[in-house]
């Protein structure tokens, strides 16, 4: 059985939020959605302060090591508890990239959850200059242009440790060239404090 720790990846280091409250929300929420097919219900009106602020997160499912799933919002818009439900929901069924999660691999998945900070416009003049803005291990960075909208969490850091390296990919995310600019892109920038189970 797993037990949950804090561990968090970037933001103050204050615990404000209750991560073992997210972490058994997330996991009950895909424990409900294999026997219902949607997230677990969750009464607004009962939750404590910490988890009723609107909030928005990621959910990430490891298996063996490797990335099983990942879903969230990058725009707070319902209560805490509300959007952790619905991100671990998604990220264990909807995630486009993997088969839904099955009743035999539950116990196999390891969790983590990701609580967003309020997003910051960034004004740059280049791609240089936007390099240089960036503080790795700590920033996830939000890539817009068009209809074209991509992101990477902070812990992407740590498979992309290189600026220019975890840019290029994650323009190849949203369907651009590696080496594109344009004066079009638009970026945003955010943090996370992150809560995993730990084996």
């Amino acid at each position: 059985m797993r037990s949950p720790e804090k561990n968090t990846v970037s933001g103050t280091s204050e615990d404000t939020v209750p991560g073992t409250s997210l972490l058994r929300l997330a996991r009950g929420s895909i424990d409900y959605g294999l026997v219902h097919g949607k997230p677990l219900p969750v009464d607004c009106e009962a939750l404590p302060p910490s988890l009723a602020e609107t909030r928005a997160t990621f959910t990430t499912l490891h298996a063996e090591g490797k990335l099983r799933g990942c879903c969230g919002t990058l725009e707070a818009s319902q209560p805490l508890a509300r959007d952790v439900v619905h991100s671990a929901f998604q990220a264990a069924f909807h995630d486009p990239r993997f088969d839904p999660v099955g009743k035999d691999e539950v116990e196999a998945i390891s969790l983590e959850i990701s609580v967003l900070s309020p997003m910051e416009m960034m004004t740059v003049a280049d791609e240089a200059d936007l390099l240089g803005q960036l503080t790795p291990g700590v920033d996830g960075l939000v890539l817009i242009e068009g209809w074209r909208r991509a992101t990477f969490l902070p812990k992407v850091w740590e498979s992309l440790p290189d600026p220019q390296q975890f840019l290029a990919q994650l323009k190849v995310k949203s369907g651009l060239p590696g080496n594109y600019w344009s004066e079009r892109l638009e970026f945003r920038r955010y943090r996370t404090t992150s809560y995993a189970e730990s084996a």
